[in-house]
């Protein structure tokens, strides 16, 4: 282990933190949740415990947009995680993060410090949209426009970048949680079955996959029975239509404000989807014909912001900066 400690780059998501290594690539891929005690109020845990100790108590997501919406139980789970890959009584990391493009100078300052004092040497912060471009797998080494669309937990982010720098960008509150939703009112329409957030997320996820339909496992109201059902995959994209069209005008609308120039770019590069909405099928389908450009999902679309983050620690100097960015 260096004197000085490891370089990390953290992924702070709505539903999941990832954290990665220089030189070991992912290293902690875990929910973004807290487990409390319901009487008490005391933590019980954090992470994959969290989500494993199910009715044990009340479950906090802390993390909002990609910026603490619970500053405390945000500064404690980011420093459970940090220690849970990286512990020296005298060596603290150096962190990267990503900072969603509409933050303010406060967010980045509530997120500087929520960083520091979970223990953290020091923080660099990457726009989010960069990152996330990087773990696409995008070279960025010229001016010409790139589009990212990433599909997030409680919200969905467009930008165009040109070169490292983004010109336009826009935001939803429609995200994964969103088309959660919108699957589980679906079942309990057509079906008269109660499909829990976890099941429905499941459910859009293989939605992406090949099969004409998946099999799900909703519970009955009246008996409290678990039935197993079979959804077409067509009929999930339906129930998501609402949230995907808000995602599709926005979008749209980011587009219409970029110089004439990069619009000709988008033309021919297209866009690429990222974060857990990606995986829904016919998503993709949908912004090509309202967009008229190319529309293809990340090879690794859940990830993309944590191996682009941990592409600029690859970049990251012996003082901390990142060497050749702002």
């Amino acid at each position: 282990m260096r004197l000085l400690g490891r370089d990390l780059a953290m992924d702070l998501g709505a539903a999941s933190t990832r954290i990665y290594a220089r030189r070991k690539g992912i290293v902690l891929d875990e929910p973004s949740a807290v487990m409390c005690d319901g009487r008490t109020g005391k933590v019980i845990g954090y992470g994959a415990e969290a989500a494993a100790l199910g009715g044990g108590g009340r479950t906090c997501w802390p993390v909002s947009g990609g910026l603490p919406a619970d500053t405390e139980l945000a500064r404690r789970m980011i420093r459970h995680f940090l220690r849970k890959v990286h512990w020296h009584p005298y060596a603290r990391p150096r962190v990267i993060m990503a900072l969603p493009s509409d933050s303010t100078p406060i967010d980045r300052a509530a997120l500087r410090d929520i960083a520091y004092e979970a223990e953290a040497r020091t923080v660099q912060l990457v726009p989010h949209a960069l990152a996330a471009a990087l773990g696409a797998g995008m070279e960025l080494t010229d001016c010409t426009g790139h589009m990212v669309i990433d599909i997030g937990r409680d919200a969905a982010r467009v930008a165009v970048l040109s070169g490292e720098s983004v010109v336009a960008a826009g935001s939803v509150p429609y995200g994964g949680q969103a088309v959660n939703r919108a699957i589980a009112r679906f079942v309990e329409r057509e079906h008269g079955l109660l499909l829990d957030e976890p099941e429905a997320e499941s459910a859009k996820r293989r939605a992406g996959g090949g099969d004409r339909q998946i099999m799900v496992h909703a519970r009955d109201p009246d008996t409290g029975r678990e039935r197993e059902l079979a959804l077409p995959v067509e009929r999930i994209f339906e129930a998501a239509a609402q949230p995907v069209e808000s995602i599709v005008r926005t979008a749209m609308e980011t587009v219409e404000r970029c110089p004439a120039e990069l619009t000709a770019d988008l033309g021919v590069r297209g866009a690429v989807l990222v974060g857990g909405g990606a995986l829904l099928r016919g998503l993709g389908r949908r912004l090509r014909e309202t967009l008229c450009m190319p529309v293809r999902r990340a090879e690794r679309p859940l990830e993309a912001v944590a191996l682009g983050l941990g592409r600029c620690v690859d970049e990251l100097g012996p003082i901390g900066r990142l060497r050749g960015r702002p």
